[in-house]
């Protein structure tokens, strides 16, 4: 079995709660960590912008990566939300069990 970190975006400490509390709650996601205040600077429609967001952390199995890809998206409010999947390759033994016992199968 692999485990995923998925990584998020979010406008409002609202948003970045509803995406946490939904994955968790929908079990695909074992936890989510909401860190605020991040300060993010990026190109959009060819000029510089720049925004307050909240990261969202959600971890998972590789086996609900791409659902929990959609989901988040679906969730979103942002036109092109930035979710991406990272790859888990070594943790502690029983952490990895416990997202497994606490995700959908």
């Amino acid at each position: 079995m692999g485990y995923r970190t998925i990584y998020t975006t979010a406008r409002d400490e609202a948003e970045a709660m509803l995406i946490a509390e939904t994955l968790v709650e929908e079990k695909m996601a074992a936890c989510a960590n909401v860190i605020p205040s991040m300060r993010s600077v990026y190109r959009w429609h060819g000029r510089v912008e720049q925004n307050d967001e909240f990261v969202v952390l959600l971890k998972t199995t590789a086996s609900l990566a791409e659902k929990v890809v959609d989901r988040v998206k679906e969730l979103h409010s942002y036109t092109v939300p930035c979710v991406v999947s990272w790859e888990i390759k070594e943790g502690n033994h029983k952490y990895l069990d416990w997202i497994e016992s606490e995700t959908v199968k």
